[in-house]
């Protein structure tokens, strides 16, 4: 070999060496799912509490990236509730977006597909998308998608059920003609050993699987999913992000959501990944146990640690058990009618007994100027004090009797 060609090669070597690692600072989010219904709700205000909710939780991600210096955010699918979200919605999330001061990319996903009759296909979007979000740009192409700071290798779905890998592509790219900047894949589906399954409506589905552990690792810095709404570390170079704004009850103690990641990946290396509250809405799961009248006290400081006096900012699944007097159990009933007041949601399981003291049952039976309550009040304390069938009900009946004669 020539000589001159050989110090240049080594050179060439030297200064690749010698040539600091191409890294950058992004966001990942996934799952904003903008519109969703929540038909479960039966009060239309709070129903719109919570899809209004959705469009300000898109603001935290512009606090997110001003405050980490992220140079930019991907979307890993579902942006949207529906392909056929209403023109207002539409317009409303691209308002959202064009104020976040950075540019956003995203892919669609199942709930968001990308195919014929979509959201992303109307004339209507690109319209509004072109007048109120300049910065976001949607991709469709599996193809590689160079950016000033990174190569975007998108994975869409471009229909809701997707029998194929999205990410197979990936495994024929040439890899030698992609630019040296950090590669991020983004898609949207389930991974081997880690299922997605039980997140979704659709118990059991097969479709929009995703083989890990079949792309280069060495090629790719992080790859980006959504789907999950819960944010989870699959492997060092794979997260969920989870949903941007909680939307369901915890799924256990290790169950987070309501959040976005803040993603430092450098060219050839594992990144560094921080979790960034984003939700707005607090979503609580809380067990009671009342065992006498005193405990109200308690329920009261439990309730006031949890949502103290907030309106409209959280969702409450509340499960109540134990044993009140006649006194306490209407008591609590108020309690919980200032709950359903306050709360953008109560879901609640009330399986107090009713127990009422000797001193309240006597108040009632021994009423000289009210005979009539009085007997009615002795035959239900025998219906109570009996094996029949009929105490549950003559529980309540001795409530409401309480609770009309001391109205």
């Amino acid at each position: 070999m020539d000589v001159t060609r050989l110090t240049a090669l080594q050179l060439l070597e030297q200064h690749a060496k010698n040539r600091p690692m191409s890294t950058v600072r992004f966001i990942h989010t996934a799952d904003w799912q903008v519109g969703k219904p929540f038909a479960s709700i039966a009060d239309e205000e709070k129903r719109q509490r919570l899809r209004q909710v959705r469009l300000e939780a898109i603001a935290q991600l512009g606090e997110i990236a001003t405050r980490t210096e992220s140079s930019f955010i991907v979307v890993s699918g579902d942006l949207f509730d529906s392909p056929t979200v209403t023109e207002t919605t539409l317009s409303a999330a691209l308002a959202q977006i064009g104020k976040l001061g950075v540019s956003v990319y995203a892919i669609p996903g199942n709930h968001d597909h990308g195919g014929p009759g979509s959201v992303w296909s109307r004339t209507y979007f690109q319209r509004e998308r072109e007048a109120l979000a300049p910065n976001f740009q949607l991709l469709t192409e599996e193809a590689p998608f160079e950016i000033d700071q990174a190569v975007l290798l998108p994975c869409p779905l471009m229909r809701r059920h997707e029998p194929a890998d999205t990410t197979a592509w990936l495994r024929e790219l040439d890899w030698n003609s992609i630019s040296d900047k950090p590669r991020i894949v983004l898609a949207h589906g389930g991974v081997h050993g880690f299922s997605t399954e039980t997140d979704d409506e659709e118990i059991g589905r097969t479709a929009n699987r995703i083989a890990l552990d079949l792309l280069p690792a060495d090629e790719i810095d992080y790859i980006a999913l959504g789907d999950w709404h819960g944010t989870k570390e699959v492997n060092a170079k794979a997260w969920y992000s989870g949903a941007l704004e909680q939307d369901r009850f915890p799924k256990g103690k290790d169950y987070q959501a309501g959040n976005a990641l803040v993603v430092t990946c450098t060219r050839g290396a594992n990144p560094a990944v921080s979790i960034e509250r984003s939700g707005l809405v607090g979503w609580h799961r809380k067990a009671i146990t009342l065992t006498d009248d005193a405990a109200l006290s308690s329920f009261d400081q439990e309730m006031a640690a949890l949502v103290s006096t907030r309106v409209s900012q959280d969702v409450l699944e509340l499960h109540v058990d134990g044993n009140l007097g006649l006194a306490a159990i209407t008591e609590l009933r108020q309690r919980f009618a200032s709950l359903q007041g306050r709360l953008i949601r109560l879901k609640l399981i009330d399986d107090v007994r009713l127990a009422p003291t000797d001193e309240e049952v006597e108040a009632l039976v021994n009423r000289p100027a009210d005979p009539l309550i009085g007997r009615v009040a002795s035959r239900l304390r025998e219906y109570i004090e009996g094996t029949s069938d009929e105490a549950p009900a003559a529980r309540l009946a001795l409530r409401e009797l309480y609770r009309l004669v001391n109205s």
